[in-house]
């Protein structure tokens, strides 16, 4: 069977094999977000003919602006999870805590929590700019019959079962790993169907694009002023070129098809760096590595890092390889010294 004739759904089914506890219900669960996928993306082809875009004058736990598209997001991923009771436990970037599911009949008895961003670069509705979705899959840590604990959030990175994107754009795509490579699915919407365009999906080992908010530069430690004069130097294949859209997973799909490196460091305005750990550095960290490409703080790999919070921020650096590793080496220089430069 060719690529482009496996639907989603088909190669969830054909790969359940992989799964190490395979019961079916890492299937339907990622079919739940497929369906609730397809339920966004309708919504955001719709920005600008319906009251949707725009905030809604509250703040989330993060202190951030909430879109309205942010809570429209954030309620069908949530229902289509909870409404087919698959998974005991969900907690989001727009929920200030988790939240339990018991389900009608299985009395906490499934064996899935799912953590998500259930917009990524939401501000950019207004302007028709690509978004995203980002989530993370754990197996539960505490036992079932039991309703879920915190402790089944915070679990390191190198524990998820699957995570994954989709992207909002010039077509919708879902980019998703369980551990074994990483594959994408491009949307058919005349049939409403995900079909198999990008297998094995994997980051060259260098690349010529760098991506970052440079309008930070001035509050960026050392470090990273440094790596950043590195990619604009005229040497060799350098200057690398400047891209950055100002959602991650825009910025993380481009590199990843084409060879680079996605930044947001550590500053003087977020010294602890401002992406969200659970929802976004680890999930995209596990489909770096799986795509052969490498994550990092800056220091030390993103999925070792253990969380203590559920919106607990971290730095990240992650993309082709040897792009990564000589960011690493321009932070490292700094770490070694008594008194870094700020």
């Amino acid at each position: 069977m060719e690529n482009k004739h496996i639907t989603l759904g088909e190669f969830i089914i054909e790969n359940q094999k992989h799964f190490k506890y395979s019961s079916g219900e890492l299937s339907r669960l990622l079919n739940s977000i497929r369906l609730a996928a397809k339920v966004v993306n309708h919504e955001v082809g719709k920005a600008g003919l319906v009251d949707i875009i725009g905030t809604v004058g509250e703040t989330n736990i993060q202190g951030e602006d909430q879109q309205k598209l942010d809570l429209f997001a954030n309620d069908v991923f949530k229902t289509a999870l909870i409404n087919r009771e698959i998974v005991c436990g969900i907690t989001s970037e727009e929920e200030e805590d988790f939240i339990t599911i018991q389900g009608k009949t299985n009395s906490h008895r499934n064996k899935y929590v799912v953590l998500i961003d259930p917009l990524d670069g939401s501000s950019n509705i207004d302007v028709n700019v690509s978004v995203g979705t980002i989530f993370s899959i754990y197996r539960r840590s505490t036992p079932m019959g039991m309703p879920v604990k915190k402790e089944d959030f915070l679990q390191k990175g190198n524990e998820q079962v699957a995570a994954g994107y989709i992207i909002y754009g010039t077509s919708t795509m879902l980019v998703y790993t369980t551990g074994h490579g990483v594959n994408g699915f491009t949307l058919n919407p005349a049939i409403g169907s995900f079909y198999l365009s990008h297998a094995n999906m994997r980051f060259p080992e260098n690349g010529n694009t760098f991506s970052i908010n440079n309008g930070n530069y001035t509050h960026f430690p050392q470090g990273v002023k440094d790596y950043l004069k590195f990619c604009q130097a005229e040497e060799g294949k350098r200057p690398y070129t400047y891209r950055y859209v100002g959602s991650m997973v825009s910025d993380f799909h481009r590199n990843l098809i084409n060879g680079g490196i996605y930044m947001y460091p550590t500053s003087s305005k977020n010294p602890e760096g401002k992406l969200r750990l659970l929802y976004e550095c680890n999930p995209m960290a596990f489909l770096t590595e799986q795509a052969g490409g490498k994550a990092s703080d800056g220091y030390i790999r993103i999925m070792d890092i253990k969380p203590s919070t559920l919106h607990e921020r971290c730095p990240v650096f992650c993309g082709s390889s040897l792009m990564v590793e000589k960011a690493e080496t321009c932070m490292k220089k700094y770490l070694l010294e008594e008194t870094p430069t700020a």
